[in-house]
């Protein structure tokens, strides 16, 4: 092969997570390794999830009769993200790609997506089923009520306008998906790299894919506690780089449901027989431990920059000003001659506001992602981890 010839020959790693799939598998794979041609070689990476029926005998078979296709086995059910974790670890194409096992998807799509990315407009392309003007099999309007609420969701934390962020294709440099380390091991992985990749500000497109959606009957496996997982997932790997407005309607949540928990608790011990002063004390005591877990549950990255120990120090810290400022502020108003619900109504909002800046720059401060480059991430492996 001449220089010219190899500088446009291009290798596509595509990485098939299969648990249960002994249908469809063999007939997905054909399928996938006739998009191969002479500018296009595959790396065909299949990750058996603990599968319980003959899908680990028939990705053998395929691996023994074709050299482009790598198998590996969890003995144990892991679930999706951790069977693609182990899948990109051990991709070596210049490109990345997600195929599932199941039909729903065309490979031929896949062409059609790599030119943004051979030609060096995106780093990332996402297939979206509702750009498509190709087949799509007419299926459950609730699941797709619930795909474009999540989609909505997961734009407004991530301050993307995907149209479609559950869907399977993605394709991405090797660089951008190596560099990311993956934690959900369900499906709560497809939002949590759409808001990883948004966050390396790294150059998102999205372009058409057909669709055939399979039944429940016909082996979906999907279901409603993965929808549930998918939303704290948008919450939690997008909260700590969401735009401002997003991250104080979280902390609006986070302070009213800590504020609800210090009332019932101070209800609680005063019932109890405890002394007022004492029962104030550890209401507000308690219901600080249950802001900090709620800030990093939701919003907040724990030990973004502190270790743990000087984290709850600081923590402590803008806590007890939070404290002193709103009975400084509620005593002056009061002093001015002002209503008390208007005095402490003011003080609490101004307080709220504090806690808000406190937690983000004080107690959960983080460096900026910046912009990825293949040059940046090339240079320090794994630098962008999150």
């Amino acid at each position: 092969m001449s220089n010219a010839e190899s500088a446009r020959h291009k290798k596509l790693s595509v990485v098939i997570p299969c648990y249960n799939e002994e249908r469809t598998l063999e007939r997905c794979v054909a399928r996938l390794l006739r998009i191969e041609d002479p500018s296009l070689s595959l790396e065909v990476i299949i990750v058996d999830d603990g599968s319980t029926d003959g899908c680990w005998k028939i990705i053998e078979s395929l691996a023994e009769s074709h050299p482009q296709i790598t198998a590996l086995r969890h003995e144990r059910n892991r679930g999706k993200g951790a069977a693609l974790a182990a899948g990109f670890k051990r991709a070596t194409g210049q490109y990345v790609a997600i195929q599932d096992a199941d039909l729903e998807y065309d490979p031929s799509d896949l062409k059609r997506l790599l030119p943004l990315l051979v030609n060096d407009e995106a780093d990332v392309v996402f297939g979206s089923r509702f750009l498509s003007a190709g087949a799509h099999r007419v299926l459950y309007f609730w699941h797709y009520v619930g795909n474009r609420l999540l989609t909505f969701i997961s734009n407004m934390f991530s301050d993307l306008n995907l149209t479609d962020m559950e869907a399977c294709y993605k394709v991405f440099r090797r660089e951008i998906i190596q560099s990311i380390q993956i934690k959900e091991k369900r499906f709560g992985v497809e939002p949590e790299i759409v808001a990883k990749v948004a966050q390396l500000r790294s150059r998102i497109f999205e372009a058409g894919s057909s669709y055939h959606g399979r039944t429940y009957e016909e082996g979906k496996k999907i279901g409603y506690r993965d929808g549930l997982r998918a939303l704290y997932c948008i919450f939690h790997y997008n909260g700590p780089k969401a735009p401002a407005p997003i991250q104080l309607l979280i902390y609006l949540f986070v302070g009213g449901a800590s504020a609800i928990f210090n009332l019932l608790f101070f209800l609680l011990l005063l019932s109890s027989g405890l002394a007022v002063n004492a029962a104030v004390v550890a209401a507000f005591a308690a219901a600080a431990v249950v802001n900090y877990l709620l800030c990093t549950a939701l919003l907040f990255r724990h030990k973004a920059r502190w270790r743990t120990m000087t984290e709850l120090m600081v923590y402590a810290v803008v806590v007890c000003l939070g404290g002193m400022l709103d009975f400084a502020f509620t005593k002056l108003l009061l002093s001015a001659g002002h209503a008390p619900w208007i005095c402490k109504a003011t003080a609490s909002m101004c307080v709220f506001v504090f806690n808000y800046w406190g937690r983000k720059y004080m107690v959960f401060p983080e460096p900026s992602a910046g912009t990825w480059t293949p040059q940046e991430t090339a240079a320090k492996p794994g630098q962008a981890k999150q």
